[in-house]
């Protein structure tokens, strides 16, 4: 019996698991694709396939008069997210790490409807108006930039107010929320990924021959209401940034007595 063609797909995943498991390293040339052709038994535009899923997935980059390179890619960096709020002399932030980033560029401010997948979470209808202030944060030394941070603050609650003000003042928004009768504040935040658009892509310095997914950080400020008063959208790559976090016990995971020996439980 013939042996069963070889697909692109088949040829992506040996070269993935090959560059997985160290045989290619960052750096490496993989075999030309006509080498790849006999290699598998495989036709011209089969392996050319199986390369371009890999450039897709970011493992490997074409360069000109050398061919296909294993990419190299940067050392992630943890985000902690402890559960918990900060507060120094410039006022409220979320993340030990990214204490020291400012804003690179003046931020940006306009009048915009919400996008339709955020309006839900902040209690608005598809089409609403909002006040969105855009942010470039990075490190001030180096000007490189890590996140994209947009607020979406409801129409109602901004116009007219220092929320919708280049200069808000000391603390920012959360501290003019705060005055304005929203106190205390309260947060809560969900975690996922996406692909970037183009405008996205080219702020943070992504490459733009490879697919580099965004990890995305949406928190939602409310008051004690359950009003949503502010809505921040924080983007950021997700081949350079991880997010981290402690695990405790629940109390049904609670050791016996026995087991415990005389250790003090973590609350």
């Amino acid at each position: 019996m013939a042996p069963m063609p070889v697909s692109y797909r088949d040829i992506a995943a040996d070269l993935r698991q090959q560059i997985s498991h160290g045989r290619y390293v960052p750096g490496d040339k993989l075999p030309m694709l006509t080498e790849l052709q006999t290699q598998y038994g495989a036709g011209y535009q089969t392996v050319r396939s199986a390369i371009a899923l890999l450039e897709q997935e970011g493992l490997v980059i074409a360069v000109r008069r050398r061919g296909t390179i294993v990419r190299e890619r940067p050392e992630k960096r943890r985000i902690t997210r402890s559960r918990q709020v900060f507060r120094d002399e410039i006022g409220y932030y979320f993340d030990p790490t990214a204490q020291s980033w400012a804003a690179l560029e003046t931020p940006t401010l306009r009048w915009g409807i919400v996008p339709v997948d955020l309006a839900a979470l902040m209690g608005l209808a598809t089409g609403a108006e909002v006040f969105i202030r855009d942010r470039v944060m990075g490190d001030p030394e180096t000007r490189k930039p890590k996140q994209l941070a947009t607020s979406y603050l409801p129409a109602e609650l901004a116009r007219g107010t220092l929320l919708a003000e280049a200069d808000t003042g000391p603390g920012g928004i959360y501290d003019r929320l705060e005055e304005m009768g929203h106190r205390p504040l309260r947060w809560s935040e969900s975690v996922s990924a996406r692909m970037p658009s183009p405008e996205e892509a080219e702020a943070l310095n992504l490459p733009a021959d490879v697919g580099v997914p965004l990890l995305r950080v949406v928190r939602v400020t409310t008051s004690p209401t359950g009003e949503v008063v502010e809505l921040n959208d924080t983007r950021m790559s997700a081949e350079e940034f991880e997010i981290g976090y402690s695990i405790r016990r629940h109390a049904s995971a609670r050791l016996s007595d026995a087991d415990e020996d005389g250790d003090e439980e973590d609350h």
